[in-house]
């Protein structure tokens, strides 16, 4: 397994991409001699070799004896086989991502004074050429706002022991660029990356049970503790040098504008295990780690603080803190600095014994920190004086970044977003209701009945639950939610939780419900003078093409309530909205929901500024491109520009956390990115205040729209056939057997393709290689609108030339169509009953497949599918002759497993074959769910 990326590109920085690939090939194939002998070795290069052959050009009798060589494995040689594979993938993708933090460094040194696109200064040095002044500038720093959301969404199939690995390995590829190794030292290396792989090759891939909550919390909190709580503060570093550059006449500390946030164990919606106390644990898990970063980091800068008064003067200020501090705290003789000639060292030891005090919530004034910026405070007194014997490098590499550190995580990490399903809140309103006499059943009440009722009791001071009565257990349940949220703002800091999520939004009353439960426990109060105070903000999420519809009125509605008005108010005048990518798509497919995601941006936008209130929009993307995944300065390019005046979060989850943020490099390079673009968005959104684009652009895109979404629904809701050929041709049932994640795959443990969730959808199709929702019915949609006029497809042509939504949109389905392969999807065909469904199925895939590639290629006036990006074209042809055999293999795996089990059968063995296969394709096509 050595020669896989050859021909990946010519010039020599892309040359150690192939070094690195073959010499990572190589280890592989000595461990796969070491455990199995030479035998395996050869049965995994001659299916290798056939897969290769197949790729340059179908041979009938070779893809025969691929399959029956296949077939004729027995059990321990195919476990090993399968593998192999799968481990391969994983060490080519390290090997990518460590090319990418090459190629960076690369072009910093060998550019000179050109400054790399996509980076912070080609952002900054942008505005000045644009001719934005120093007032402008300042504006948009005070604007821009970019919040990232770590989801627990179960598509990494990567357990965290394998990733350690990964790191591991990663970190000793990157070394083989050092030029100072001598030959003992580069044997050396080898040495210890080959027991790095041997010790990946027996590390069991398979998680053993399911990850608990916190499980997934401390997964979460793995990234800010590895990367993101240093790279972060990078970031802005950057920014200030680059202002400091373009726009020297002022001294800059931009404000707080990149974020990130979580969901994981505050996700209730479809989660029975995210209880109120889970959430409360998880609260203290973000507090531990932010406290134990600080102790760090003031420990590493007591090391650079050996500052004599003998030799500096330090200032008044921070000796007076120090009395201060000796007047209030007892420290052991252990624990004091005995020098007090070194006055830095003494003050950072009490801001240590603050922090411990503060983890232990020690009685008495002055002995911990009661708020961050009491902790923020001290830190300035001591830069303050550092400063004044100008000590610059030492206060900027230690206490001016632990500032912002501090500022960005506070004593919380990470804000942690609470979400839970509409109809929880509606159940136990009814409970409350009824119990209480307000109400026979709520849930039978209309909407604006709904909506009257709710008004008043929130207008109404006098509780509507209590304490001395009994509630059914969700419905206490729910109510302990918004109690501990309460507790949390008390404990952690207001900031810890501020958003409180509704899946399934579909009336105004789903989010009255949710102000009535934060009116409860004091989230919601009238003070006496009649202003309205409110730290739990409702946010809607609208998933469906039927809800994205209905979200303009809904909005409007609440912005003329008064009662709901009045809460804005004390926000800011900011209303945060989610949409929904997954369940949108799900619903109406990749055209229609991309479509539509845009346009009920454009209307709600203009609805909210009619009533003076700006919108912050939560888009939620999955990393499959099914589910809206793409680059993250990608997604933020794609919205358009006026719509982004409130800021923008994103989700980032699953597999997309360890791709983008497991390595400093990678995350530093991904955050710059989306940082630059922020500034590219802002400056659009300064220069006009629309986007002006053709009225027969919008019509015609919104004319494709619809003829997409009727082919899309005619497949997935209206042919009989549909639901059978998906469970039987797709690993469905399997995946949910993979041990990612702690929610279940489908709400209520419904059979219902509407209760099917988004991600085991996606992930699915991905594993058989149709990836049909990331394009199906995109070809129809175009053809019909062509249809045979050359004019129309000269107009389609200029809308992906000019229009960035338009080229997103068309690259996507590009990037798709690369990664789905028609040839291996029709061997899953074979696991169907009825072999008549199955041929009708796939014949009518296959045709809109082909369609809609030749389509793309009409458009984009390319040759070859994704001939717009020829490394990431190259990755993908080179990548698919090793996903190739995997497929193959899980076709035959799940045959035999599924007749076992028709026969009442099981076995464990070959379950965990068919769950290697999965986990191999995932790594393998990456971007899975």
């Amino acid at each position: 397994m050595s020669d896989s990326m050859d021909a990946l590109a010519k010039n020599p920085i892309s040359s150690l991409l192939r070094r690195d690939v073959r010499f990572l090939g190589t280890i592989l194939g000595e461990v796969l001699v070491h455990q199995g002998g030479n035998e395996l070795l050869d049965i995994v290069e001659k299916i290798r070799e056939m897969s290769k052959t197949l790729r340059t050009g179908f041979i009938p009798e070779i893809y025969s004896e691929i399959k029956e060589t296949i077939k004729s494995f027995d059990p321990e040689i195919r476990h090993q086989v399968i593998r192999a594979f799968a481990i391969y993938f994983q060490l080519v993708n390290i090997a990518e991502q460590n090319h990418r933090i090459r190629r960076k460094k690369d072009y910093e040194r060998s550019a000179g004074e050109a400054i790399q696109p996509g980076s912070i200064e080609a952002a900054i040095k942008d505005l000045h050429e644009k001719g934005l002044g120093l007032e402008e500038v300042e504006e948009i720093t005070q604007a821009i706002s970019l919040e990232l959301v770590m989801t627990a969404h179960p598509t990494e199939a990567t357990r965290r022991a394998v990733l350690d690995i990964h790191q591991r390995i990663a970190n000793d590829v990157m070394e083989l660029d050092n030029q100072m190794l001598t030959v003992r030292e580069r044997e050396q290396l080898r040495q210890k990356l080959l027991g790095e792989v041997l010790t990946l090759w027996q590390t069991d891939e398979l998680r053993d049970r399911k990850p608990t909550v916190i499980d997934e919390v401390r997964n979460g909190l793995y990234y800010f503790d590895e990367t993101l709580f240093d790279v972060l503060p990078d970031i802005y570093a950057e920014v200030e040098r680059c202002l400091n550059k373009y726009y020297p006449d002022r001294t800059w500390h931009v404000p707080n504008f990149l974020r990130f946030g979580s969901w994981i164990g505050g996700d209730r919606d479809g989660n029975p295990s995210v209880k109120a106390e889970v959430t409360w644990e998880t609260l203290l898990l973000h507090r531990e780690l932010a406290l134990t970063k600080y102790e760090e980091s003031l420990r590493k800068a007591m090391d650079h603080m050996s500052f004599s008064k003998n030799i500096v003067n330090v200032t008044d200020e921070l000796l007076e803190s120090i009395e201060k501090d000796r007047a209030t705290i007892q420290l052991n003789n252990e624990e004091a600095w005995r020098n007090e000639k070194e006055p830095y060292r003494i003050k950072l030891t009490y801001m240590l014994e603050k922090i411990h005090n503060t983890v232990a919530d020690t009685p008495g004034e002055g002995t911990k920190y009661e708020t961050v910026q009491q902790f923020v405070d001290d830190l300035k007194i001591v830069e303050h004086s550092l400063k004044q014997h100008y000590a610059y490098y030492v206060a900027e590499q230690f206490i001016s970044k632990l500032i912002r550190q501090v500022e960005l995580f506070g004593f919380h990490m990470a804000k942690l977003d609470i979400r839970q399903h509409s109809k929880e809140h509606e159940r136990a309103l009814a409970e409350v209701l009824a119990k209480m006499g307000i109400a026979e059943d709520y849930t039978k009440l209309g909407e604006e009945q709904k909506i009257q009722l709710l008004t008043n009791v929130l207008n109404d001071p006098r509780l509507i639950s209590s304490p001395y009565i009994e509630y059914s257990e969700s419905t206490q349940e729910c109510l302990n939610v918004f109690k501990t949220v309460k507790e949390a703002q008390l404990v952690f800091g207001p900031e810890c939780i501020t958003n409180y999520l509704i899946s399934m939004t579909q009336g105004t009353s789903d989010l009255l419900e949710v102000l009535v439960f934060c009116k409860e426990v004091g989230l919601y109060r009238r003070e006496a003078g009649g202003k309205v105070v409110c730290t739990l903000q409702p946010t809607p999420l609208f998933e469906t093409i039927d809800d994205l519809h209905a979200a303009p009125a809904i909005m409007k509605s609440l912005f003329e309530n008064p009662a709901y008005r009045d809460s804005l108010e004390s926000l800011n005048n900011q209303q945060e909205i989610m949409l929904g990518y997954s369940d949108s798509n799900k619903d109406g497919g990749v055209l229609t929901a991309n479509w539509e995601l845009r346009s009920a941006q454009e209307d709600l936008t203009d609805m909210a500024k009619q009533y003076g209130f700006k919108l912050k929009f939560f888009h939620g993307r999955g990393g499959a491109l099914g589910r809206g995944g793409m680059p993250l300065y990608r997604s933020i390019l794609a919205q358009p520009a006026h719509t982004m005046g409130g800021g923008i979060k994103i989700t980032e989850q699953g597999e997309v956390l360890s791709q983008r943020y497991s390595s400093k490099g990678i995350a530093y390079r991904s955050l710059e990115q989306a940082t630059s673009a922020l500034f590219k968005v802002a400056r659009i959104a300064r220069s006009s205040a629309r986007e002006k684009l053709p009225e027969d652009w919008l019509a015609s895109l919104k004319e494709i729209s619809e003829t997409s979404l009727v082919k899309y629904q005619d497949l997935i809701f209206r042919d009989k056939d549909f639901m059978t050929f998906f469970k039987e041709a797709t690993p469905l049932t399997e995946i949910g057997e993979l041990n990612i994640g702690s929610r279940p795959s489908k709400r209520n443990n419904s059979d219902r393709f509407e209760d099917l969730r988004a991600i085991p959808w996606v992930f699915a199709w991905t594993q058989c290689r149709y990836l049909l929702p990331a394009w199906y019915a995109a070809g129809s949609a175009f053809q019909k609108f062509y249809n045979g006029q050359p004019e129309r497809m000269a107009k389609l042509q200029e809308m992906y030339q000019k229009w960035p939504f338009f080229k997103t949109t068309i690259d996507n389905l590009q990037m798709a169509l690369a990664k789905a392969d028609l040839n291996i999807a029709k061997e899953y065909g074979r696991m169907i009953k009825d072999q008549e469904i199955a041929n009708r199925m796939y014949e009518l895939i296959r045709k809109e497949y082909e369609l809609t590639s030749q389509l793309i290629l009409d458009i984009t006036g390319q040759s070859e599918i994704m001939d717009n990006d020829p490394n990431l074209q190259e990755s993908i042809r080179l990548r698919n002759p090793y996903v190739d055999p995997l497929s193959l293999m899980q076709v035959e795996l799940l045959t035999e497993l599924r007749a076992l089990r028709e026969q009442q059968g099981d076995d464990s063995e070959l379950l965990r074959e068919v769950l290697l296969t999965i986990n191999g394709i995932a790594a393998g096509l990456r971007n899975t769910g």
